[in-house]
């Protein structure tokens, strides 16, 4: 049987093309997001140029019942599962401490640490039983150094580390590996999603230099 990965997050940026290249090497693509027509959109493109099975998970990572529920009631065939990208993340604002809002800090602490807990915790019983498997969780170098207003930001992503090491320490006895990527500034939807639309201080954020691509990080 061809093996399983499971991406989350994977209607653009890194999860969408880390589905590509999973795809590309034969893999049975599990792809979960929040927007039901690109996720599809996505899985007829994997269909059609790479002929794999693709099954597709329509839930927010950060609602934790929508979480447990959609992955225990994935079909038999969809269980096992060899690889699991917890990709989704994102930035929400960039305010110094004292101005930041409450809200963008929920949202980012939801997503980014909460989300990946509660994906981690529904997945891992199936490697559990099968004694094997690969969790890979992508950070960020925001969770090696600390910028000016990265402040919460660079929190979760530093808390998506310590959780990496925990997991590599805890899952070792059922001979599941744990990989934490840490990326640097890479140019996706991710910038958009922080400004909350606005392109002037997006396109900012690589102003005098070449960012990654998703790409890259697919290819790690």
């Amino acid at each position: 049987m061809k093996k399983t990965v499971f991406i989350t997050g994977a209607t653009s940026g890194f999860g969408k093309a880390c589905a590509q290249r999973f795809a590309k090497e034969g893999y049975r693509v599990l792809i979960n997001g929040r927007r039901a027509e690109l996720l599809h959109q996505l899985q007829q493109e994997l269909q059609t140029n790479h002929h794999v099975d693709v099954h597709t998970l329509v839930f927010d990572v950060r609602n934790k019942e929508e979480v447990f529920h959609h992955i225990n009631t994935l079909p038999q065939e969809w269980k096992q599962i060899d690889v699991l990208i917890n990709n989704a993340g994102l930035a929400a604002g960039r305010d110094s401490f004292d101005e930041a809002h409450l809200d963008d800090w929920e949202t980012m602490i939801d997503t980014n640490v909460k989300g990946l807990l509660y994906v981690s915790r529904a997945v891992l019983p199936f490697m559990t039983g099968q004694n094997k498997g690969h969790v890979i969780n992508i950070g960020s170098t925001a969770a090696k150094e600390i910028y000016e207003k990265g402040n919460v930001y660079c929190a979760t992503k530093a808390a998506v580390d310590s959780i990496s090491k925990a997991m590599r320490i805890d899952l070792l006895p059922y001979q599941i590996k744990v990989t934490a990527i840490h990326p640097g500034a890479a140019e996706t939807e991710f910038s958009m999603v922080r400004f909350k639309g606005d392109k002037t201080k997006a396109d900012a954020v690589y102003a005098g230099y070449t960012p990654l691509s998703a790409e890259d990080i697919a290819d790690v």
